[in-house]
């Protein structure tokens, strides 16, 4: 049984998880962790439901408070699917439950690898963004995941993915419909910057028009 941390947030493989620990609960899971060494899951709570979520294991403690709440740093490892589910793991405050760990599928492909990055640097562009993330071949799509604006549903949909390359094209895809919705909205914000300003038009000169 994994002791489990239900949250409204998607966790990946080889993401860092910082978390602000205050509830009685979690702080004993915490504990359990520092002093036996377990892992725990955090299963994604969307449409009032666990189903899918990835386990973590504790890095750090980074701050300790005089009122038993901390701040600690967590790494993701593997998917996990929730067989069964215990609002308390036996003699624990924390829940828990039964889960079944998923194979993945590593067949990522450079070339694909390089479109997402492109289509990554255009949408930076268009949104302006100081500072973008930069990302080197090769690298896994869980990387730029949080880094696309994907909505929480469309996070949680990559993470049930078991393959690098459906990955690789979902993120793809969702970029090829992101990126023309963005450059049309930054169209309407110069067509609304203009209204009321003097503008320059080119006179007609009608020698093409016809009634």
């Amino acid at each position: 049984m994994l002791p489990l941390f239900p949250l409204q947030l998607v966790v990946y493989p080889g993401e860092r998880l910082p978390l602000h620990i205050f509830e009685e609960r979690y702080q004993q899971l915490i504990r359990d962790c520092e002093e036996e060494k377990i892992s725990f899951g955090v299963p994604t709570y969307i449409d009032k439901k666990l189903e899918y979520g990835t386990e973590v294991v504790l890095q750090k403690v980074a701050k300790r408070y005089t009122n038993g709440e901390s701040d600690v740093v967590c790494m993701g490892r593997r998917i996990f699917r929730v067989t069964d589910f215990f609002p308390q793991m036996p003699g624990k405050l924390y829940a828990g439950g039964e889960v079944e760990f998923l194979e993945d599928t590593d067949n990522g492909v450079e070339e694909l690898q390089e479109e997402l990055l492109r289509n990554i640097a255009v949408l930076y562009v268009e949104l302006t963004i100081d500072n973008p993330p930069i990302f080197d071949i090769p690298f896994v799509s869980y990387q730029v995941a949080h880094k696309v604006g994907l909505a929480l549903h469309q996070e949680y949909h990559l993470l049930k993915l078991r393959s690098e390359l459906e990955r690789l094209n979902y993120l793809i895809g969702h970029l090829k419909i992101t990126i023309p919705v963005v450059k049309e909205m930054n169209r309407a914000k110069e067509v609304i910057k203009m209204n009321g300003h003097f503008k320059n038009f080119d006179p007609l000169d009608f020698e093409d028009f016809k009634l």
